[in-house]
């Protein structure tokens, strides 16, 4: 049997939709690839069963919420203004500090050489 093969078959392994005949559980016994693939859907059929049972409450508002965003009416978030005003004011301040080590060192070399 070849990973291919029973790719397709892991899935309703892990379900109990389909069940894995006698070559291809010697297969997954003995496949790290196929191990590790079957763990990924059994943590995946874990975590869609938790998520049934922990339902996601939207907000009352959220279509108005929606709505107001995509018209532009809804008021944005300062913050990654303000980040990217904080980050040029930071480039800016580095460009100038090493102009001035640029110019000192520059002028003391002239100073030196004369």
């Amino acid at each position: 049997m070849q990973c291919d093969d029973i790719g397709e078959l892991l899935a309703g392994a892990v379900d109990g939709t389909t069940a894995l005949d006698p070559a291809a559980s010697r297969h997954v016994g003995a496949c790290l690839r196929c191990q590790a693939e079957l763990a990924q859907y059994r943590r995946l059929l874990r975590t869609l069963r938790s998520m049934r049972d922990d339902p996601v409450v939207a907000p009352a508002d959220l279509p108005a919420l929606v709505a107001a965003r995509i018209d532009g009416t809804g008021r944005p978030s300062p913050w990654p203004r303000r980040v990217a005003y904080a980050g040029a004011v930071a480039a800016t301040a580095a460009a100038g500090a090493g102009a001035i080590v640029l110019v000192a060192t520059r002028s003391r070399r002239l100073r030196l050489a004369s």
